[in-house]
């Protein structure tokens, strides 16, 4: 989806459907939430929430994880 929303626009129904089904391949090829928000014009949450809502299991932060204390 190239095109941006306009900030704090409603999206639901069918429009919300396809939006998700677009966020949810990109995500699924990965790209990361932040990305997305920034690909759209929308905000972390509101990508979040979406692939959420459509039942994609979210990838971890990553990064270096700490060990036992010796």
């Amino acid at each position: 989806m190239a095109e941006t929303l306009k900030k704090g626009t409603r999206v639901t129904g069918a429009d919300r459907e396809k939006l998700a089904a677009d966020l949810k391949k990109r995500y699924a090829a990965g790209e990361s939430i932040r990305a997305l928000a920034a690909s759209t014009g929308r905000s972390y949450g509101f990508i979040h929430r979406i692939l959420s809502e459509s039942g994609v299991t979210l990838r971890g932060r990553g990064g270096a994880t700490r060990g036992k204390k010796r």
